[in-house]
């Protein structure tokens, strides 16, 4: 058995350096300006950190990795004027270390030696996005996205706090991490797929936003190109999808016990929005789309943090009305938010339902009656935003969603 897992390992690091030597060998060049390291060079040197691994453990891996500290130094000043790049120098030390790490975990360094071999590969094309097609806003957004993700939630403890023990900072970082982590996706898929899949792509990722937003968008539009009210209704529609996934993605942050209460309304809510909105760019196909439809940059910080501080508000104020009405002052409360957002009022309920103020078995009724208002809010601006067409062919797709949305408690 031991003979077979050292040969498994020994297969694995040989692996790793073929592939990513191999990824060398085509960048290498030739003459006396061609590159240190090789096919064969990175194939030895994963197979030497193997070995050390296994005869010396980790003193002589060390010693190996001066020795070849002291090979790509030399190699590094020889190779300055023409190349100042240490990418291959760092990848060699890395297949060293993966080379070792095979011993004892070879999944791990099999995927972290694919990802090496990828990034090296699309060296360019990374090159070209990073110089070219990322901007100044982007890059801020992604850095903003990345602390509070991994310094910032990692720190908020997790435990109520708060009169009637209503805020959790855990939950509210994490909402907030998810509310820019899917505006990102939505700008992305934007970005990426441009108007080629026309208004129905557009509406949905920019529907991540704010679907609220992108109704009263394709009903602008619908006032201006009337000819394509049932593709511009059909786009309004699908935009639901978003607000479907957020309300699902909202309940598994927050507490992933949450969607076994929730899975029939959220399943038959995509499905019923999904036909709906297919059947109507079915009746009308769609012509070519001007501009997608966009709702700030990479993520809108400032919605982010004004719609978790709403999060946070509605949430005490539930509670307080849960203290002193019961479940109905929460319905009441979820009632009127929902007609100006959903996901603020599912997030207050379910960080609710997760501190133990709501029974789980309570929670689908005023989640569903925030959606249900929602609903009407958003018919009233397909309304004013489009016309008496347009609203006509969006009022039923609303109520369908939302008795589809009803009709999937029975499911439980």
């Amino acid at each position: 058995m031991n003979d077979t897992l050292g040969m498994a390992g020994a297969a694995a690091a040989l692996g790793i350096g073929l592939l990513i030597g191999l990824e060398r060998e085509r960048h290498k060049g030739s003459g006396d300006s061609r590159a240190c390291a090789g096919l064969r060079t990175f194939a030895i040197t994963a197979l030497l950190g193997y070995v050390a691994m296994q005869v010396g453990g980790a003193v002589l891996l060390g010693i190996m990795a001066f020795c070849v500290a002291l090979l790509v130094t030399v190699a590094y000043w020889r190779s300055l004027r023409d190349d100042p790049g240490v990418t291959s120098e760092v990848a060699l030390f890395t297949v060293l270390v993966l080379g070792a790490l095979c011993g004892s975990a070879p999944e791990l360094a099999i995927a972290i030696g694919v990802v090496i071999a990828g990034l090296l590969t699309y060296r360019e094309k990374l090159h070209h996005f990073a110089n070219s097609q990322l901007t100044e806003a982007e890059m801020r957004d992604g850095l903003v996205l990345l602390i509070v993700a991994l310094v910032v939630l990692p720190l908020a403890p997790d435990r109520f706090i708060g009169p009637y023990a209503a805020i959790n900072l855990r939950t509210i970082c994490t909402l907030s991490v998810l509310l820019m982590a899917v505006g990102a996706l939505g700008h992305v898929a934007v970005s990426t797929l441009g108007t080629r899949y026309g208004y129905a792509i557009s509406a949905i990722a920019s529907g991540f936003a704010s679907s609220t937003v992108t109704i009263a968008a394709m009903g602008h539009l619908a006032s201006e190109e009337p000819d394509n009210i049932k593709t511009l209704a059909a786009a309004a529609i699908l935009s639901n999808l978003a607000t479907v996934i957020q309300v699902g993605l909202i309940l598994g942050a927050v507490d992933t016990a949450l969607l076994n209460q929730m899975w029939g309304p959220l399943v038959c809510g995509v499905a019923a929005t999904a036909l709906y909105g297919l059947c109507l760019m079915f009746l009308k196909p769609a012509t070519a789309a001007r501009q997608p439809i966009k709702v700030g940059g990479a993520f809108n910080l400032k919605l982010a943090l004004v719609v978790t501080l709403a999060m946070t508000g509605i949430t005490l104020a539930s509670a307080v009305m849960l203290h002193f009405f019961g479940e109905v002052g929460l319905m009441l409360t979820a009632s009127l938010t929902g007609f100006a957002d959903a996901h603020s009022s599912t997030a207050s309920i379910a960080a609710l339902a997760k501190s133990g103020q709501l029974p789980l078995s309570a929670l689908a009724g005023p989640a569903l009656i925030a959606v249900s208002s929602n609903s009407v809010s958003k018919c009233l601006v397909a309304w004013v935003s489009g016309g008496r067409r347009f609203a006509a062919y969006v009022i039923p797709g609303q109520v369908g969603l939302t008795l589809a949305m009803w009709a999937g408690t029975l499911l439980h």
